[in-house]
């Protein structure tokens, strides 16, 4: 962590610039820190948004998304308090990496508004489409950053601290070449599980089955984590089903969920 100050501070507006342009790590830097990496699991594509998106990421992105600051060692603590300021408690804080569209954001903040949701995704578009899904379903539990998740769990996220994980149908990245780029590696599960508080739970959803099987190899090989589940776990009654997901699963192709539970030691 950079610089800890004595509390936990969080800044104000974010600024307007795309942050997930910003170098990334060289090798050197990822054989001497594990967390860091040189290869991102995502492209930023370019894409065309909505006069409604663009209006609700204009009109509510100063209220409900985060800048990437490493001078916030404490992103749990530090949103807490803000939204006490604002007369909102919340029970526990979830953390969800590359939420799309936002429409499963949307659904289980819904059933769950005791708990904070912070969404990473760097795709402006469904940014939008999830502010858009804030105003219209008069969400106050989620929280966006738009950065790349690795480096916010690595600055931003203090040991222990979060109550969930959610990871949603990441690009399986299908060519073996590109088995590199994938986001469930073993340096990247240690963090999160470093992340997680005791209890804590990691949840994990992929339509590709040699995806769904690598991260149930990873997974199991992390000490820090234990499957609540013999193998994949029965998909939990808060995750929806996305309309992508109902189509596929008419064809017979499968889903597979993953849930592991952060040990105390």
């Amino acid at each position: 962590m950079n610089g800890a100050p004595t509390g936990p501070t969080l800044p104000g507006t974010p600024p307007a610039a795309d942050k997930s342009t910003e170098p990334a790590a060289t090798a050197t830097d990822a054989a001497d820190q594990p967390h860091r990496r040189g290869i991102r699991s995502f492209v930023v594509r370019a894409g065309r948004m909505t006069v409604g998106q663009a209006r609700a990421l204009a009109d509510l992105g100063p209220r409900y998304i985060l800048p990437h600051d490493p001078a916030t060692t404490d992103l749990v603590a530090a949103t807490a308090s803000q939204a006490r300021s604002s007369g909102q408690n919340y029970a526990q804080t979830v953390l969800e990496i590359g939420f799309g569209m936002g429409s499963a954001t949307a659904h289980i903040a819904a059933l769950k508004p005791d708990t904070l949701f912070i969404g990473c995704e760097v795709h402006e578009p469904g940014v939008g489409a999830l502010l858009k899904l804030v105003r219209i379903h008069e969400l106050q539990n989620i929280r966006i950053l738009q950065h790349d998740a690795v480096e916010v769990l690595r600055d931003m996220v203090a040991p222990g601290t979060l109550h969930g994980v959610h990871v949603f149908f990441p690009d399986p990245w299908h060519k073996k070449r590109h088995h590199k780029r994938r986001l469930i590696q073993s340096p990247f599960v240690r963090l999160l599980a470093e992340r997680l508080a005791p209890g804590g739970y990691l949840h994990l959803a992929t339509d590709w089955q040699p995806y769904a099987e690598q991260m149930l190899e990873v997974l199991s090989a992390e000490p820090l984590l234990r499957n609540t589940a013999e193998g994949y776990a029965p998909r939990p009654a808060y995750r929806p089903l996305t309309k992508f997901e109902q189509r596929g699963l008419r064809l017979g192709h499968g889903v597979w969920d993953l849930v592991f539970e952060r040990i105390a030691i």
